[in-house]
């Protein structure tokens, strides 16, 4: 309603046109009645002689022998008339309904493809692509199809069954009350079935996301799962979900079904009881036949809206599944809010963590009051154990996430007071996997300097040795990077998010593992390109191979989220502690068993007080 609620007054343009329309729809069978009468009078003769002549009837159907032509040809031409302009009105309606409709669900992706951006990355951890997908793209278009068919429906139903009702209470109240009975039986009946198929119909909508879920899952890693021999496990999930959906889909379609069948069967009794007592009404003298047959056009009529009303609540209850989704989406914690401006100061590169500690789940704890100053210019190298933490300080860094308490100071400046997009500019970060959209190589590695030249692009490719694999493509530059980019290896992946950082020139680096990718030789070469990119600039380096962090200014050791020893690669060596145990079980031929015993007793903490 809230977003339907600017186009209000379309709305109620709408509810007009749909009663202007259903009244001249509903007036028809009046009409016909007295059509009826005039030709009943002619060929059935006075209501006390119920004899036909049929000799009569075929004269006055091949040539309307003593017919009043005027009065019947009038009633006939008033009947196209009332048609035309009910069509006339429907139409309007259906093109200001399909106007409101598609305004509002483009409003609705407007908003779902903003949230996205906004939404605080522990949403993106804790839902599959496949779901967030689902929801963007299925759930939206439910709703879309439903608003389109559903409103238009209940708002002609309404009114008929309205306008119908007044009718028939006009031509008969005994009549009209049989009719009447209809509606409390098919109420009942019609509260009873939906509230047992609506929670199928969000079971379905859930039971579709983890499909998709696992579509997009088997998509994207299906060299893995064929590299495993998982092939037949994956099918198995699959049949196992498909299953699910499969049931759960076909309980709520089945009980929604019972529905018609059901109203069809009370409202063919209310329409054999409105035959019966009608000819009695005849046989009486209270009615003529042209308004018993307009009653009983009235009754098919009267009937039909609860049947569309039925099909419409069946269709909501899906709609209201796929509603739930999105506003789910909508209403989920976003990033916290950026100040208006953010604070002026002049960029040195001095990086300090003051007292700072996080968890990515409140009751578990990743950074443990974690306190550093790096000056500007420093290589600063993090190390350590799988899991200790060492992305997650960058990640801090970035303001991927927010402090759980402390502070990040940028040359005094605390982020947490400038606008993201602001720190952000200041960063340049590798991350192991490359990430790459589908567009032209130039077009990725320009992707953080939209005004980059050529010249620029192909210097920042040099730079980063992607040049020469870039020109060996059949298009070179403008070689286009398919989905997924399946069709560089990581290694030349690698190379061109390298090249996008030199281009991008920043402030601060950021390297996590940015060489893990690339052959031994290129690794070579990147790295003498970033010993240059460094020079003067603050880096943050995160590795596993030790080898390429010698030469960082300080090396700090991580472990469980803790500085555990920090100093350049000679001081720590020279401290003989985990970071001398972790390089030696590298580059020297010890007892590993020891080795990774030791390590052990370390991430538990009693290697620590050895020490």
């Amino acid at each position: 309603m809230v977003y339907l609620k600017p186009y209000r007054m379309t709305l109620f343009i709408v509810f007009v046109t749909a009663i202007f329309s259903t009244i001249f729809t509903v007036l028809a069978p009046l009409i016909i009645g007295d059509v009826v009468d005039v030709l009943s009078e002619e060929i059935i003769g006075s209501s006390n002689d119920l004899g036909i002549n049929y000799q009569k009837v075929m004269i006055s159907v091949l040539g309307f022998f003593g017919i009043d032509y005027q009065k019947v040809l009038t009633m006939i031409l008033v009947l196209f008339v009332l048609y035309i302009a009910s069509s006339v009105f429907s139409y309007i309606q259906q093109y200001l309904m399909v106007n409101v409709t598609q305004r509002t669900v483009a409003r609705l992706r407007s908003e779902v493809g903003s949230k996205l951006s906004r939404l605080h990355l522990k949403y993106y951890d804790t839902h599959t692509h496949g779901e967030i997908m689902s929801r963007v793209i299925n759930d939206v278009d439910n709703i879309n199809t439903t608003l389109q068919q559903s409103i238009t429906q209940l708002l002609t139903s309404f009114v008929t069954l309205a306008g119908i009702s007044l009718i028939i209470l006009y031509l008969n109240p005994i009549l009209a009350l049989v009719c009447l009975l209809i509606l409390p039986i098919s109420a009942v009946l019609t509260k009873i079935i939906v509230s047992r198929s609506q929670g199928y119909f969000k079971d379905q909508q859930i039971n579709l996301a983890r499909l998709n879920g696992h579509v997009e899952e088997m998509y994207t890693g299906h060299k893995i799962i064929k590299a495993f021999g998982r092939e037949d496990k994956a099918i198995e999930k699959m049949h196992g979900i498909n299953d699910d959906l499969y049931h759960v889909s076909w309980k709520a379609q089945f009980i929604s079904g019972i529905s018609m069948p059901v109203l069809y069967f009370v409202q063919n009794i209310g329409y054999v009881i409105v035959c019966i007592v009608g000819c009695l009404f005849i046989l009486s003298g209270s009615m003529s036949i042209g308004n018993v047959q307009s009653f009983i056009l009235y009754s098919k009529q009267f009937t039909q809206p609860i049947t569309q009303i039925s099909t419409v609540i069946n269709t909501i209850q899906s709609m209201l599944a796929s509603t739930e989704h999105v506003l789910d989406l909508l209403d989920a914690p976003e990033e916290s809010s950026d100040p208006a401006v953010s604070p002026d100061f002049i960029l040195k590169g001095h990086v300090a963590f003051d007292h700072v500690n996080f968890g990515y789940e409140k009751e578990n704890p990743v950074i443990h009051d974690l306190s550093l100053n790096i000056s500007p210019g420093e290589t600063v190298a993090l190390v350590g154990p799988t899991g200790a933490g060492k992305t997650t300080i960058l990640n801090l860094l970035m303001r991927f996430y927010e402090v759980d308490n402390g502070r990040i100071l940028i040359d005094g400046v605390d982020i947490s007071t400038m606008k993201r997009p602001d720190l952000r500019k200041i960063f340049g970060m590798v991350l192991q996997t490359p990430w790459l959209f589908n567009g032209t190589i130039r077009e990725n590695i320009a992707y953080g300097k939209d005004d980059a030249t050529d010249e620029e692009i192909i210097r920042a490719a040099k730079m980063s040795y992607a040049d020469d694999f870039i020109r060996l493509l059949p298009k070179g530059y403008d070689t286009v990077i398919n989905e997924n980019a399946s069709n560089l290896s990581e290694g030349q992946k690698q190379m061109l998010t390298i090249a996008r950082v030199f281009l991008s020139n920043p402030s601060i680096l950021l390297l996590d593992e940015a060489t893990s990718s690339v052959d031994t030789l290129t690794e070579v070469y990147i790295k003498e390109a970033f010993s240059n990119l460094m020079k003067g600039r603050t880096s943050f380096v995160i590795a596993h191979r030790l080898s390429t962090v010698k030469n960082a200014d300080m090396i700090l050791v991580i472990n469980k989220g803790q500085i555990i020893e920090k100093g350049s690669h000679h001081e720590l060596l020279k401290q003989n502690g985990f970071y001398a145990m972790l390089y030696n079980s590298q580059f020297t031929d010890v007892n590993m068993d020891e080795t990774f015993k030791r390590i052990e007793n370390e991430m538990y903490g009693s290697f620590m007080t050895q020490t």
